[in-house]
């Protein structure tokens, strides 16, 4: 490891204490690092490390990560969110804004500093916490702002002189600049987002900072509401993910969800086709920029890794898992199931394309690769969950590291750090030893999967396809919420599949004639529209056909229950007499028990004799 960074560093926020720990293998807090007495909202480590800024009630304060001094200090008492250039040279700061009494200036809730000396270098009003944060170029020379439908473009060595480049674009939501692999200032470029308006469809610009108002690649598409846009990291290619609010086809609560890929320079674009219907899940860039990886469909979800043609490179087949992560170096891939799944990971060799190995991570909320790409720092965060709250470390290899509890977790992340002084060997080391936390842990007992019901009947036969997972050998799900083709279901056990209630197909028999479907249909109407062929095996009485048995059997005669004789006028009066006097002796019985009767039940006990005399005359009429 390099002198600057001699170890791994992380860092959390909970509800009475934050916490700066060196990491593996000595989970040890850092040494000088005062804890502050008042209540933290925020944290955030500059992009290069060097930095370590938090918000409290009372300010905002700049230390040193390796010797936890003092940098700064900003007398702010609201800020609720922090962000740092990439260089760390300069902190912006965002508070809820507040509304100014008549004739005073707007409340300037965004402010940028100077991270080494405290000084105030540019404030703007921005309403707004989604999206508010200045988005620099990767050496920190240029800021882009976007204000209303403008597009500023800032010189970060003199905000006084105001914006140096701006661009009117109508409808934009939001943009991202991207990075610079190759290292050559003044070819960065920036995403710009805009949503469907009147009718209009979405569109997705990238536009060179050196010529800013001359898009160089344009993309324009339909159900966008929402937009995620991923850079790679030379870059040249830009994935985005659209989403819209509502699927107005009703197959999904959670929207429509597109992907696309768009390069700089409009060479290539295209939507990336997927083979299972469904939501898209997650998607990363590798960090060697020549693939990405798409978790996507009905659960258990398919996970495959693309080219930069968007040709399959691999695929992982079906599992319930819904996260994705390469590691800093793109040697291993997290592929996970988090969030209302059951918390398992697995850790993918990308070389050998091998699973190096599954972990056990329930009720997860927040996972990170660290700098080094040998450890999975997995978080349980309030106030997602509230309970077993606390951070466990997880070596690549599958072995517990470190394990601790923290009561009320807010915020949990690693010290960014250059990946390539961490690189891999030609083979993957083993884990080291563990901490004591870690060897003295209770295991993690994962309860198993009770199973579905299952009738008496069904018991101790084996599992027809139609009621399994796809990643058990069961069918794919379709849009219409059954697997397809439907023909699949037939029982494992033999027989054709059969609707309750429904009169009973024998197979090798001939079918019903027409009279018979006509005294079928006028004994019991199936449906709204009273008909339906009699023996049907289609759902709702349609025309589908069940599987042929190829070995005929014998007919056999099932016998019709006889029809319930009608009763007489006589015999329903008689059941309607015999039900007043069961009723008159049950209010005797209330009667002698101390019960208060009501007036009218009184009425009815008066009307005894004269029921028993009707009765007495309708049996001698009878005779």
């Amino acid at each position: 490891m390099a002198a600057a960074f001699p170890q791994t560093q992380y860092a959390f926020r909970s509800l009475k204490q934050l916490g700066l720990t060196n990491g593996p293998p000595t989970y040890q807090s850092l040494d000088g690092f005062q804890k502050p007495d008042a209540q933290i909202r925020t944290y955030r480590y500059s992009p290069d490390g060097r930095f370590f800024a938090f918000a409290s009630s009372l300010s905002v304060q700049v230390i040193s990560t390796t010797t936890s001094q003092p940098i700064s200090e900003l007398p702010l008492k609201n800020v609720i969110d922090l962000s740092f250039s990439p260089n760390g040279t300069q902190i912006s700061t965002w508070e809820r804004q507040v509304k100014q009494e008549d004739g005073q200036p707007g409340h300037r809730n965004m402010k940028v500093w100077n991270a080494e000396t405290g000084e105030e270098l540019a404030a703007w009003g921005q309403k707004a916490q989604d999206g508010w944060a200045l988005q620099y170029t990767p050496s920190s020379h240029l800021a882009l702002r976007l204000a209303g439908s403008e597009l500023q473009v800032y010189d970060t060595s003199d905000f006084a002189k105001g914006p140096i480049d701006k661009v009117k674009i109508d409808g934009v939501s939001s943009f991202k600049v991207s990075p610079n692999g190759a290292g050559k200032e003044g070819e960065e470029s920036v995403a710009v987002f805009c949503g469907e308006k009147k009718g209009a469809p979405a569109s997705l610009k990238i536009h060179p900072l050196s010529a800013l108002s001359k898009p160089t690649s344009s993309k324009t598409f339909f159900k966008a509401d929402k937009i995620q846009i991923k850079w790679n990291s030379a870059g040249t290619s830009v994935l985005f993910l659209t989403q819209t609010e509502v699927d107005k086809t009703g197959q999904s609560y959670y929207g429509e969800t597109n992907l696309y890929l768009m390069t700089k320079g409009g060479e290539f674009d295209c939507r990336v086709s997927l083979d299972k219907e469904g939501g898209i899940h997650d998607f990363d860039w590798s960090p060697n920029d020549q693939e990405f990886v798409v978790t996507y469909g009905y659960m258990p979800a398919k996970t495959v890794i693309f080219n930069t043609r968007v040709k399959i490179l691999h695929d992982f087949g079906s599992h319930p898992r819904n996260f994705l992560a390469y590691n800093p170096q793109g040697r291993l891939l997290c592929i996970a199931g988090f969030g209302n799944l059951a918390g398992q990971v697995d850790i993918w060799d990308r070389r050998t394309l091998k699973k190096v190995a599954t972990i056990d991570a329930p009720n997860t909320s927040h996972c990170e690769w660290s700098p080094d790409g040998r450890y999975l720092l997995c978080a349980t965060l309030s106030p997602r969950l509230r309970v077993d709250n606390g951070m466990r470390f997880f070596h690549f290899t599958g072995s517990l590291m470190h394990i601790e509890s923290i009561e009320e977790l807010y915020q949990a992340s690693w010290r960014p750090a250059d990946a390539s002084l961490f690189p891999f060997g030609q083979t993957l080391e083993p884990a080291p030893a563990a901490s004591a936390s870690a060897v003295t842990a209770t295991p993690v007992k994962v309860a198993a999967p009770a199973g579905a019901y299952r009738p008496p009947h069904a018991r101790g036969t084996l599992t027809p396809t139609f009621f399994k997972r796809e990643d058990e050998g069961g069918l794919a799900y379709s849009s219409n919420g059954t697997p397809s083709p439907y023909a699949a279901a037939s029982s494992a056990n033999g027989g054709a599949r059969s609707i309750p209630g429904a009169p009973r197909r024998v197979p090798g028999a001939p079918a019903p004639s027409n009279d018979e479907e006509e005294k079928g249909g006028r004994r019991k109407k199936k449906g709204p529209g009273g008909g339906g062929k009699k023996g049907s095996d289609s759902p709702g009485g349609g025309s589908g056909a069940v599987t042929p048995v190829p070995v005929p059997e014998p007919v056999v005669a099932v016998p019709e229950p006889p029809a319930p004789a009608e009763l007489s006028a006589d015999d329903k009066k008689r059941r309607a007499l015999m039900k007043k006097l069961t009723a008159i002796e049950q209010l005797k019985v209330k009667k002698a028990n101390g019960e208060k009767l009501e007036l009218t039940q009184y009425k009815k006990l008066d009307s005894e004799e004269e029921i028993r005399q009707e009765l007495k005359a309708l049996e001698l009429g009878s005779k």
